[in-house]
């Protein structure tokens, strides 16, 4: 009898170990998968990732912590952040552009042609634009004072262009964004090539190559340039019923009409701000190379949505910030920093490019779930 009661005490005692353990256990995998949502759902998830991206690779590669590759990776940055914050406004509405690329070569050649000081007969006298627009003396305003001002003004004004009727077809036409830009990418991108018969334009003003390699100091002008940029972002999107009206169409289009916003003004201007954001990431990298060229950002498109996608703005529409798109940046300066350093081949390149914007696009859709768990709780 007293050896009955022992067992039963010490499978009583086995019992409650075992219902203990797994109180432990669900309480840890609880406890984990708060974490996962706190680090998953952070606004500086993609920073800390970079820094650990970076620490991890410092002892194997020590050149990467050189102060000439943190220059050459924070001269990278600038100008691929103008273009993710144009990005960013058309992802927020719900939309991607596809023609930032061919903007970038179409306004990068248009103001080239406006300002260049000479031009050699022997390769541009078949121009269809010899003659009318330029010389062998240069550009139309070449002799003026004004031809930086003027040729910074039409790249912008292109740019918008470019932008509106993108955002016109989106939003009257009911077209799809990502059909209606990979037209204008084709279109626009051949029409820079056709200007300029696939020639370079060089011999630029000094005062415009100024922008894209000269600096106050320690501070470039590019930086300048973006860091204004990205402030004038951030107050749209933070201060201002326009911000308000991006998120609100971005996140549910039906009710943002049902709810007085004008979506169809707030989707043109979108895309109105990414044109002008991509003749802006023209001018700097022309600047930069000193010469207009028709093929300019040819394969940025991969690095820009890439950027953006990785940094947390949500390709389904109504979640994105700057720091986003900074941190997007940043985290892929400094992987293409890296895959440039190893000598690896340009389609290797892109294949793990590719690889880390599909887990950027993973990882966004389990945001997107906590998130729609989390309101309907």
């Amino acid at each position: 009898m007293g050896i009955r009661i022992d067992q039963q005490l010490i499978f009583r005692g086995i019992g409650r170990r075992k219902v203990r353990s797994k109180k432990l256990m669900s309480s840890v995998i609880e406890q984990m998968k708060r974490l996962l949502k706190i680090i998953l759902l952070s606004d500086h998830f993609i920073l800390y990732f970079s820094i650990l991206f970076f620490l991890i690779l410092w002892p194997f590669f020590p050149w990467m912590a050189s102060v000439s590759n943190i220059l050459n990776v924070s001269s990278n940055m600038w100008p691929l952040l103008a273009l993710a914050i144009g990005q960013m406004f058309v992802l927020i509405v719900g939309g991607i552009d596809l023609s930032q690329t061919s903007t970038m070569a179409l306004t990068s050649v248009s103001g080239a042609m406006i300002m260049t000081t000479k031009l050699d007969p022997n390769q541009f006298s078949n121009n269809p634009l010899w003659g009318l627009i330029i010389t062998e003396d240069g550009g139309i305003f070449s002799s003026s004072p004004f031809a930086v001002p003027m040729a910074i003004a039409v790249m912008l004004l292109i740019g918008a262009l470019i932008g509106f009727c993108n955002g016109f077809a989106v939003a009257k036409f009911k077209m799809a964004s990502f059909m209606v830009t990979l037209v204008s990418m084709m279109f626009f991108s051949s029409l820079a090539i056709y200007l300029t018969l696939s020639e370079n334009i060089m011999y630029l003003p000094s005062s415009f190559n100024a922008i894209g390699k000269s600096s106050i100091g320690f501070v470039s002008y590019s930086f300048l340039v973006t860091g204004s940029l990205a402030l004038i972002a951030f107050f749209i999107l933070s201060k201002t019923v326009l911000g308000t009206w991006f998120y609100a169409v971005g996140k549910n289009i039906k009710t943002s009409i049902v709810s007085g916003v004008p979506t169809e003004r707030v989707i043109i201007q979108a895309y109105v701000i990414s044109g002008i954001c991509a003749a802006i990431g023209s001018i700097l990298y022309s600047a930069r190379l000193e010469a207009g060229r028709p093929t300019l950002g040819q394969n940025l498109l991969l690095d820009i949505i890439g950027a953006v996608v990785i940094g947390g703005v949500s390709l389904f529409g109504g979640r994105g910030k700057v720091l986003h798109a900074i941190y997007g940046v940043l985290f892929f300066v400094l992987l293409a920093n890296f895959l440039s350093m190893m000598n690896l081949s340009f389609s290797v390149v892109n294949v793990i490019k590719g690889a880390f914007i599909l887990i950027a696009a993973l990882l966004d859709v389990i945001r997107t779930k906590f998130l729609a768990h989390q309101s309907l709780a």
